[in-house]
């Protein structure tokens, strides 16, 4: 581990620099009353670093503590620690500009009324998506909500397709899975949540999402926004499939999205999500500090605090572009020596000179996944041994390794040595095919659950911590249940039809529909001037939009003719009131009948 110098505070003075006001209390609540974020909570990492914390990460919780209303740069301003990520506006000629709109409606809606009380009541003239994560849209109608006079939405190529992919066709597993990344159900306490290094939680309102009007399609485009200029870098496959960095050449102010912040980023997140590409990542931070290190008094991101002066800008860039490359570069030389990516993980450590560095700390990413990531982009999931091309799954495999052990209580034992001897990662391997052989065991699962915590305080990575003690919580107490819902109506309503249509055929039950034979559906969209054919067969549900090089061939066994937000209540189960119907009607509660209902709260630690 390198010598950290916990002496110096240049990244406290960043984070308190151009304070204004916080947001007392800082607790914002829903329309029915519910507490969806408590910034209080987190007041005891005002303390000294306890025995059940890593002294490295508690330092990281007391600087993304910091909360507030902050000014950046003339005309610039950041509402920080109000959700996870950064909420930032920039002030124009008629009003105010708002980038990233952090996760929920109502944090929104206080972050902007947190600014309004000291800037005055701008009107939101412009809203900007950095990227596809939902941290930076989320929040979109509590700063323009329905009714507001139109305003233009600028995000990256590409951001639609991939929020939708990744909140909405497999947002039910990812959600389930931040409940564990992010503590959303662990107690604010020393011995518990204390943050993830991104930021401190996620909220848990209501998730909204208005369309982009102004895609950003290439480097060096350049849009006026309410009287400011903005040049654009576009990033795609660095920290999100469709991201972009951006410079306010007026105000001589850059900001970085979320592609350079005060931490090592994942190359793939514990939640879930694609792969990111950490050699291309690399390659964008060069070019970033090539265009604009000249032009720039201020770099901001969309977490964390800013970094002011050109040799800072470039300190930062410079310090991730060769912790990105080298853990990329590296992965590959002993991946291709034979070495698998668990290998290669154990193996790689970062030159001193990047591991000293706050910024390169694996808080939120680490440097032992990433390689693991970097390998499956390259390998995918087989390390070529072919032990483990066709193993026995989780539940199979720890029963044999029980019976084998002479059952749960001899493999309690076992593991306790392996804890009385510090080997804390194997007394987890051990407890952990204990409770899968006997999930009712409450001496195994106790057991476990001790050593989860162990290995939770311990910890740098905020995520890791978090992972850690919610398997714990869950062992001693069950799963709790998921808040955030990334399939309500505000979410269906911005997504195109096709993506609708796609969010239905992962939900079909294959073997059913495979029993029940096929059919086909059209959609006549009136209002979108587009028609879609549903068809099922041999249990997978195919939609297709009609063009002239590819019609429709013959009638479907069900056409509904409708609007789009007539097509949404129908698949709510509104009915047909009001939509135009030929043929059979039945075709469409077959279809109702065949769409699986995710569980938020599937089980993790137990089978």
């Amino acid at each position: 581990m390198a010598e950290l110098r916990f002496d110096d505070k240049t990244d406290f003075e960043d984070a308190e620099r151009g304070f204004i006001a916080a947001l007392e209390p800082a607790v914002i609540t829903d329309a029915a009353g519910t507490t969806i974020w408590d910034g209080d909570a987190y007041g005891f990492l005002d303390g000294e670093c306890p025995s059940t914390a890593n002294p490295s990460l508690w330092r990281q919780g007391q600087l993304c503590g910091k909360q507030g209303l902050f000014k950046v740069a003339e005309g610039i301003y950041q509402v920080r620690n109000l959700d996870l990520s950064n909420m930032t506006l920039v002030e124009g000629e008629r009003g105010v500009i708002v980038i990233d709109p952090l996760i929920s409606a109502e944090t929104a809606a206080a972050a902007l009324e947190l600014y309004r009380a000291h800037r005055g009541d701008r009107a939101v003239t412009g809203l900007i998506y950095t990227h596809s994560h939902g941290d930076h849209f989320g929040g979109a109608r509590g700063v323009v909500p329905h009714g507001h006079d139109p305003v233009p939405v600028l995000a990256p190529a590409g951001f639609l397709e991939h929020a939708v992919s990744e909140n909405v066709y497999a947002g039910n597993a990812m959600t389930r899975r931040a409940v564990y990344m992010y503590g959303a159900t662990l107690p604010k306490a020393p011995d518990g949540q204390i943050g993830c290094g991104l930021g401190m939680t996620t909220s848990t309102g209501t998730i909204t999402l208005i369309p982009p009007t102004v895609d950003i399609t290439h480097t060096g485009q350049q849009e006026t926004v309410d009287g400011v200029r903005i040049i654009f870098q576009l990033t795609p496959g660095t920290e999100a499939p469709a991201e972009m960095n951006f410079l306010f050449p007026d105000r001589r102010a850059i900001c970085m999205a979320e592609n350079a912040t005060h931490n090592m980023h994942n190359v793939l997140t514990l939640r879930g999500a694609v792969v990111r590409d950490s050699r291309i990542w690399a390659r964008y931070l060069d070019e970033a500090i090539a265009m604009f290190a000249d032009k720039i008094d201020v770099a901001f991101a969309s977490h964390h605090w800013p970094v002011w002066g050109r040799d800072r800008f470039v300190d930062l860039l410079a310090g991730q572009r060769d912790m990105y490359s080298y853990l990329h570069d590296q992965t590959l030389r002993l991946t291709n020596q034979g070495l698998t990516g668990a290998e290669i993980a154990e193996q790689l450590e970062l030159p001193p000179a990047l591991d000293e560095k706050w910024c390169n700390r694996g808080y939120y990413g680490s440097l032992s996944h990433n390689v693991k990531a970097v390998y499956q982009r390259y390998m995918g999931w087989f390390d070529g041994n072919p032990a483990h091309l066709w193993e026995h799954p989780p539940v199979a495999t720890a029963q044999r390794y029980v019976k084998d052990y002479g059952g749960v209580d001899a493999v309690l034992a076992k593991a306790e040595s392996y804890v009385q001897d510090g080997d804390l990662r194997f007394a987890a391997t051990l407890l952990n095919h204990a409770v899968f052989a006997e999930p009712a065991n409450t001496a195994a699962k106790a057991a476990l659950a001790d050593v989860y915590e162990q290995l939770g305080w311990g910890a740098e990575n905020g995520t890791w911590r978090n992972f850690y003690l919610t398997g714990a919580q869950e062992l001693r107490h069950g799963p709790g249940h998921t808040e955030i819902d990334t399939a309500n109506p505000e979410m269906a309503s911005a997504l195109t039809v096709d993506m609708i249509a796609d969010s239905l055929a992962v939900r079909i039950d294959g073997p059913r529909a495979a029993r029940i034979g096929g059919f086909t559906m059209d959609w006549k969209l009136t209002d979108e001037d587009q028609v879609i054919r549903l068809t099922l067969s041999n249990g997978a549900l195919t939609p297709r939009t009609a063009t002239a090089e590819a019609p429709h061939v013959g009638p479907a066994d069900l056409t509904l003719t409708l609007t789009k937000p007539q097509l949404l209540g129908v698949l709510a189960g509104q009915g047909l009131h009001e939509v135009d119907v030929e043929g059979d009607p039945q075709v469409l509660a077959t279809l109702s009948g065949l769409l699986d209902t995710p569980n938020p709260d599937f089980d993790i630690v137990i089978p």
